[in-house]
């Protein structure tokens, strides 16, 4: 199969978890993501404090799904060849992490009171999510054209990650919002408790990602 510039995948491994890449930005994008939380606890925001840990959760799942296909067909789907100060995954640097850490609690602002309405015979969180897909979709295609982003297969682009990616991203990030507590703790922490697991197991022990 023709690929779309493979050298790029060994680029992004020269530089996975490299504390040598380290850049001082990295820490203020921190502390304002921390902030964000402490404001939304602060404000008992507890329904956009689970939205976004919900499509964060996903989020860390799916980078993990792209790391675990480089290891064993030898290319992610998606890598980060540069641009970052610390590529946590090979598809995934710390700024980007940090941006899908808050991206459900920002959207979740603008989702209306009643999860039931319908606007164009769609039930809202649906077309919501929806639009939200389609947006970061379309951002990645030109995110794709820079040299800190890449698609390695020429199948791979902007359909398939609106389809197979940011449609669930957002999904789970809607629904999440009107679950009772209970739930939105049973659903994040089994999802951190997998991911967390995967993490020890694929890039602690055994070093595949």
């Amino acid at each position: 199969m023709t690929l779309n510039h493979p050298e790029l995948t060994q680029k992004a491994l020269d530089i996975l978890r490299n504390p040598s890449t380290f850049e001082w930005h990295l820490i203020p994008l921190l502390a304002l993501v921390v902030y964000i939380y402490f404001n939304e606890i602060a404000n008992k925001n507890w329904k956009g404090i689970a939205a976004g840990l919900s499509l964060y959760m996903v989020h860390w799942f799916y980078e993990i799904l792209n790391a675990l296909i480089q290891h064993f067909s030898g290319h992610a789907l998606w890598t980060v060849p540069a641009g970052t100060s610390f590529l946590l995954l090979i598809g995934v640097g710390a700024e980007l992490s940090l941006m899908f850490s808050v991206a459900g609690l920002i959207f979740s602002k603008i989702l209306p009171e009643d999860p039931k309405l319908k606007i164009m015979g769609i039930n809202n969180r649906i077309l919501f999510a929806l639009g939200n897909a389609a947006f970061f979709s379309i951002f990645e295609i030109w995110l794709a054209t820079t040299p800190a982003f890449h698609w390695v297969y020429p199948w791979w682009g902007s359909f398939p990650v609106f389809i197979t990616v940011y449609i669930p991203f957002f999904l789970a990030a809607n629904f999440a919002y009107d679950w009772q507590p209970k739930t939105q703790i049973l659903w994040i922490g089994s999802l951190f408790v997998i991911n967390a697991a995967m993490l020890v197991v694929f890039a602690g022990v055994l070093r595949w990602i």
